[in-house]
């Protein structure tokens, strides 16, 4: 029998085939014809559950469930099974050894391995809508993120129940127009970059408006604060990475400086809240290459005071580290290391202290359908997957939040 193009194909495909047909995307288990409550079974609007999900989702008298991805009412003695995903699994399953993680340029081992497991998923389509960044509200480990809701920011507890939500879509004071991303300062207000009005607007953790920082910007992108509650801002579009001093009691603009002004492009921002370091994410423009999936990219690493540390593009940290790294997004870890998203691949890196040299290692490869966003708590990864619009919980403890 010929080999399918896709299993020749390019080095995702594979990959995107497990996680988007073989697992139930309730439960994120793999379908398996063995048992019977993992078996996949069609659903009347077309979607596929694992028998599991639909006892669990349904009524047990009208026996009918609200479909969790289009809200359309189902019969569930209409459901029936889904042979053909149970065939292309086995069918994967006897391809050649390289598998799916050799695709991506890993080896099983390298995933396998990794200390991080997944713990808690909640959110989804219904809840978040498109969501683009995440934050983390204190050391209580509560979750704040932005998105294309009703109401563009949305709090959760540790274990995923939403609190509350604020800033509904608009341009005047208190609403949000297009968010792109948001950080929580050290004392507990919620800043969130408006690309839509071109502004960075400040709220308390409960949705009340304290200011607005506006006629700055072009296009403000990235954000996070420092362990002052400075505000450092990316903007995409003039290349600059700016400093906003902020006198949060009388919700005044105490000092707006540029840091930082030759970059490409530059989106994502984190910064560490102990040495102070802020960690730069450029997506370069390269006239000589058509656009393609593999946008290259270049992470720059800055001291407190803006002093270049350390720099590398997408394309030099391939030749030194043997793993081609598609880099979309980045944060710190505890220890100040720095922590990559590969959205095309769905895996999370370690690269370590890229001050005392590289040191790549994959911290999360599965269940990640497309991470646009992460922030790290000791041994614990909150990454925002915009594939199917949820918060995922990574740790190496059994308790998602070991923090107390």
């Amino acid at each position: 029998m010929a080999k399918s193009p896709c299993l020749r194909g390019s080095e995702g495909a594979l990959r995107e085939i497990q996680i988007n047909l073989l697992e139930c995307k309730v439960c994120f288990e793999k379908f398996n014809l063995q048992q019977r409550e993992r078996r996949p079974q069609n659903l009347s609007c077309g979607h596929v559950l694992c028998l599991e999900c639909i006892a669990a989702l349904s009524h047990p008298l009208l026996r009918k469930l609200e479909c969790p991805f289009c809200r359309q009412l189902c019969n569930i003695d209409s459901t029936s099974p889904c042979q053909v995903l149970v065939d292309l699994q086995e069918l994967l399953s006897t391809t050649s050894s390289t598998g799916i993680h050799s695709a991506t340029g890993l080896t099983s081992t390298s995933l396998t391995s990794t200390a991080l497991q997944l713990c808690t998923v909640f959110g989804g389509w219904g809840t978040l809508f498109n969501p683009t960044g995440i934050a983390i509200l204190g050391v209580s480990g509560t979750i704040v993120v932005v998105h294309d809701g009703k109401k563009r920011v949305v709090v959760f507890s540790p274990r995923g129940r939403k609190l509350h939500s604020f800033g509904p879509k608009g341009r005047a004071v208190g609403e949000i127009c297009y968010p792109v991303d948001v950080a929580v300062t050290p004392c507990g207000h919620v800043v969130v970059t408006d690309a839509g009005d071109q502004a960075v607007k400040v709220f308390t953790s409960r949705g009340n408006h304290v200011l607005t920082v506006k006629d700055f910007f072009l296009m403000p992108w990235g954000v996070d604060t420092d362990s002052c509650g400075n505000i450092l801002v990316s903007d995409a579009q003039a290349g600059k990475l700016f400093q906003v001093k902020v006198d949060y009691t009388r919700g005044l603009i105490l000092n707006h400086v540029p840091a930082i002004s030759d970059l490409q492009n530059p989106k994502t921002v984190a910064c560490h809240q102990v040495t102070g370091n802020a960690a730069v994410l450029e997506h370069l423009h390269d006239d000589k290459y058509p656009p393609s999936t593999h946008q290259r990219t270049r992470l720059k690493v800055f001291s407190k005071d803006f002093h270049l540390l350390y720099q590398a593009d997408s394309f030099s940290l391939t030749l030194q580290s043997t793993v081609r790294l598609n880099m979309s997004g980045v944060a710190f870890d505890g220890d100040g290391g720095i922590v990559v998203v590969d959205s095309n691949k769905g895996i999370i890196w370690s690269l370590g202290n890229v001050l005392r040299g590289l040191d790549p290692s994959p911290l999360v490869g599965d269940h990640l359908l497309r991470p646009t966003g992460l922030v790290s708590i000791k041994n614990t990864l909150a990454v925002l997957d915009s594939g199917d619009h949820t918060v995922k919980i990574y740790s190496a403890k059994s308790d998602p939040w070991p923090i107390k």
